[in-house]
């Protein structure tokens, strides 16, 4: 009897092992990430770069710990629905996106699928969130949205070139509402008259440009449109309508400036790409994108290019140039 039994607890301890050693074998299953983008994989190379940066720092390391989906619109806006529709179909735990088209179209793809915003402007008034505090919904992240950055970049303008007057602001009304108020509000102030110039997408460009030319626009402010500032194409026509009329301009992010614009101001995106990943760490360990707070920007960067402002023979006050974290010679 004692003999059977040792043969019996022999045989159970074998089956333990044997499934012991089934379960270590079969493969972690990894978290999948979504990350949508509307550019194309060179334009959207630096945030790319910024947010593995971020996944690094938050511990984890593409293709061990963590699946990323990589999706590029390569600047087509209606392929963004599209590229949504397939990362929800694939299950993943979490999307990653920025800009108001891309944003939009993951929202319109997935009520539960949690969706971080690497970047944004006014999230509230564009209906992704119910605030920056309790977000409410399964869309949180971070927004470029700071209460004056839009007067700075103003202030900054009207001190490169003093003699300014007549300011054009190229802008998207459903995106820009409360920075044209902004605007609205300071330009009294720096004796600036404003030319509000819509502009939705790049097709709009040539008539926006031929609509400042009529007007004598003597200086342009661009505000943050991914469509615009992530098309090469576009960005070259805004900056060599601005060298041809030889005008000062100022645009919310550093391409601009690399193209050959005048000035930029704005967050440091690649910073919010960076941050992006701790809420998807966040999430990935049980949070819930209803309760984490949307973030703002915490650090901003001035990009001034010397050689456009020769160009257009402006000279930049010292005291502006003290203050460029950039400055192309």
């Amino acid at each position: 009897m004692n003999l059977r039994k040792s043969v019996i607890r022999l045989a159970l301890y074998g089956l333990l092992i044997l499934n012991f050693r089934a379960e270590a074998q079969q493969p972690k299953k990894l978290p999948r990430i979504g990350y949508l983008t509307a550019g194309s994989a060179s334009v959207a190379a630096s945030n790319v770069e910024a947010f593995r940066q971020g996944l690094q720092q938050s511990g984890y390391v593409e293709g061990k710990d963590i699946l990323v989906e990589w999706r590029y619109a390569d600047g087509k806006r209606d392929r963004l629905r599209e590229l949504a529709d397939e990362l929800v179909r694939m299950k993943v735990d979490v999307i990653v996106t920025a800009s108001t088209p891309s944003i939009r179209a993951v929202q319109q793809a997935t009520k539960t699928i949690p969706i971080v915003m690497a970047n944004v402007g006014d999230p509230v008034a564009q209906g992704f969130v119910a605030s920056l505090a309790r977000p409410g919904g399964n869309i949180t992240g971070f927004t470029n949205l700071s209460p004056d950055v839009s007067t700075k970049r103003l202030e900054l303008l009207k001190e490169a070139s003093p003699k300014l007057v007549r300011v054009a602001i190229i802008w998207n009304a459903p995106q820009h509402g409360p920075a044209m108020k902004q605007l609205e509000v300071s330009a009294p102030s720096l004796h600036l008259r404003l030319q509000p110039v819509e502009v939705h997408v790049p097709d709009d460009l040539e008539s926006a440009i031929e609509t400042m030319t009529r007007e004598r626009t003597e200086g342009f402010i661009t505000l943050p449109n991914p469509l615009l500032r992530q098309d090469e194409r576009s960005r070259k026509q805004i900056v060599e309508f601005a060298l041809r009329q030889k005008i000062p301009s100022m645009h919310e992010a550093g391409e601009y400036v690399l193209t050959g614009g005048l000035m930029a101001y704005g967050p440091d995106e690649r910073n919010n790409y960076r941050r992006a990943a701790s809420h998807v760490d966040k999430i990935l360990k049980g949070a819930k994108p209803a309760e984490l707070p949307v973030e703002q920007p915490t650090k901003f960067e001035l990009v001034i290019n010397l050689k456009t402002a020769k160009q257009i023979g402006l000279t930049i006050p010292p005291n502006v140039l003290a203050r460029a974290d950039r400055v192309i010679k």
